[in-house]
């Protein structure tokens, strides 16, 4: 039994670096035959290097020599600070919405209003609201990470079926109780689809936030190699946000089944 698990989860993990494996071999052959010119695509080995300097280099031998977990660290303050407050807020109010009517009214029209509005448009009043730094980026992460989030549990909390509260009325659960032994069990799998996204969203808006001019952050280093032009170390940023994006998902998911036993039956 575990040999077949053991084979399973091998074969789950190739599967899923076969798209990797072939961008990485098209990028390769793009590169060798000269059909991507090396200002618009630096051979994977001249991103790896760069990657290597940028990560483990010793400040003042480049530019972005060291300056890795600095600017990791600064990210993740920042992802985690907006991320903390969108779950903070949309899963109570979604989980309110999906189950209360005179809620639903109140808020569904509003948010469903303010998500149609792109993240950009919130980026001049932010700058107003709160100038250039952390407060501005955390805004529009939790900004952008609500609306999944909300949505989401809103969804849950909907799917779950009146009969289930009336067999636990039946049994004697009372209302504040069958929150957490009903409702938010049965929600659990769209509430961590909610959270996922809204994780995975958090880290695309931190580019947008770091677009303000703060001095360090993945993102930041991102525009600043733009406006170098420095095209490795664009995609050194972009190959390193898609990865520790990965590990927060993964993370999260870990994290959510340690503490709830209904998540621990989420893949």
């Amino acid at each position: 039994m575990n040999g077949a698990r053991g084979t399973m989860a091998g074969k789950e993990v190739l599967q899923s670096l076969l798209l990797p494996l072939a961008a990485l071999s098209l990028w390769f052959g793009l590169s060798a035959s000269g059909l991507a010119p090396g200002y618009l695509l630096p051979s994977p080995a001249t991103v790896f290097d760069s990657g290597l300097n940028y990560i483990f280099g010793s400040p003042g031998d480049g530019p972005y020599a060291g300056r890795f977990a600095g600017d990791l660290a600064a990210s993740l303050v920042r992802v985690l600070l907006g991320f903390a407050i969108a779950a903070g807020l949309g899963i109570p109010l979604g989980i309110c919405s999906g189950r209360l009517a005179l809620v639903n009214r109140l808020v569904a029209s509003s948010v469903a209003g303010l998500r149609a509005v792109p993240g950009i448009c919130w980026l001049p009043l932010a700058l107003i609201w709160f100038g250039i730094g952390i407060k501005t980026t955390v805004f529009l992460v939790a900004l952008a990470a609500f609306f999944p989030i909300y949505q989401n549990a809103l969804t849950g909390a909907r799917l779950v079926a009146p009969i289930y509260y009336q067999a636990g009325a039946m049994l004697g659960v009372s209302r504040l109780r069958g929150v957490f032994a009903i409702l938010l069990p049965m929600a659990m799998p769209n509430i961590i689809t909610g959270l996922r996204l809204g994780m995975g969203i958090a880290w695309a808006y931190l580019v947008l936030g770091e677009l303000t001019g703060v001095p360090d952050g993945l993102g930041a280093v991102i525009i600043d190699a733009r406006m170098l032009g420095q095209t490795d170390i664009i995609l050194v940023g972009i190959i390193l946000i898609a990865v520790i994006g990965r590990v927060c998902d993964r993370l999260l998911v870990a994290g959510l089944r340690l503490l709830f036993k209904s998540a621990r039956r989420q893949r």
